[in-house]
């Protein structure tokens, strides 16, 4: 699928809105550039504009995807890199960059800028590594209709915060995220730790086992445990408690089950288990926790 949007930028203010929602866009692009023209075409406000002899560092997040034509990407995390059609990388904020399509070429590149605490807290978890910021098969993945729906709803009301832009953007990110890093093949340790994380999703309520369960999915556990860390951010059996403390406390709002039933429900050898392993979560026991909720104090 091809863009059929007319060339754009647009920039817009940090409003109290954004924060409000949790994340906003900041900025908007698509811009065809021809082979031979000069890059980039059209003059960006000064805490944008992009030199290739100097790079460029930016207060916010960007994702940019190149959807026709070639160029060259270069971070410090990077290095120089090819960048080709069906490729898209993302501009991390507080680091140098600089990037050009091939005059021989041209490019045809669709961006977006975010910002927002839910945008600082993805960084914060590292779920964007800059080493890994290129990623390939962009196109065919359902970004390309993304973007081009962000760009559309801008295009028609150009001013002014859209709460509707939020669940867009993050629907961006999330696929941006699952975009292959690689043209290679997932590892089978890849493959295992996807395979992984579907079972503890479906089966945590039941005993567990998880070092045999790498065993069973043909890798090592000491390398299962690292590559299931860096996808999930939880160790495999501190994941397996976070579902489970997770359901504790759908469980604790919507019923006045007792801790022991629930316990047994999820996979806890008893009340007192239960009640351990949710004050170390979240600082105090499920009853503690029940009766706030009651009185209106807290938020599920």
């Amino acid at each position: 699928m091809t863009l059929t949007i007319s060339d754009y930028f647009h920039y817009f203010p940090v409003t109290p809105e954004l924060y409000r929602w949790g994340l906003g866009v900041t900025g908007s692009g698509h811009t065809r550039i021809a082979a031979g023209s000069s890059y980039p075409r059209d003059l960006h406000p000064e805490d944008h504009n992009l030199n290739w002899e100097h790079g460029r560092v930016l207060d916010a997040l960007q994702i940019v995807l190149i959807s026709s034509g070639s160029g060259w990407l270069e971070t410090r995390a990077t290095g120089e890199r090819q960048v080709e059609a069906g490729m898209m990388f993302m501009l991390l904020p507080q680091t140098w960059h600089r990037y050009r399509p091939d005059p021989k070429t041209g490019w045809t590149e669709s961006w977006i800028e975010v910002q927002g605490p839910v945008v600082d807290e993805l960084l914060r978890a590292e779920t964007f590594p800059p080493a890994t910021i290129l990623r390939v098969g962009a196109i065919g993945s359902g970004m390309e209709e993304a973007l081009e729906s962000i760009h559309r709803r801008i295009l028609q009301a150009p001013t002014g915060f859209q709460p509707e832009l939020s669940a867009a953007v993050l629907q961006v990110l999330a696929l941006y995220s699952r975009i292959s890093q690689n043209l290679k093949r997932p590892s089978q340790l890849q493959r295992a730790v996807i395979e992984a994380e579907r079972y503890l999703g479906e089966y945590h309520s039941e005993p567990v086992n998880v070092e045999a369960l790498a065993v069973k999915l043909g890798v090592s556990y000491s390398q299962f445990r690292r590559a299931f860390r860096a996808r999930t951010g939880f160790a495999p059996w501190k994941y397996v408690i976070h579902l489970r403390l997770t359901r504790a406390r759908r469980m604790l709002t919507s019923s006045d089950a007792k801790l022991d039933d629930i316990a047994a429900r999820l996979g806890f050898s008893s009340g007192f288990h239960l009640s351990n392993a949710f004050k170390q979560a979240y600082g105090e026991s499920p009853d503690k926790w029940r009766r706030a909720l009651m009185n209106g104090r807290q938020s599920v």
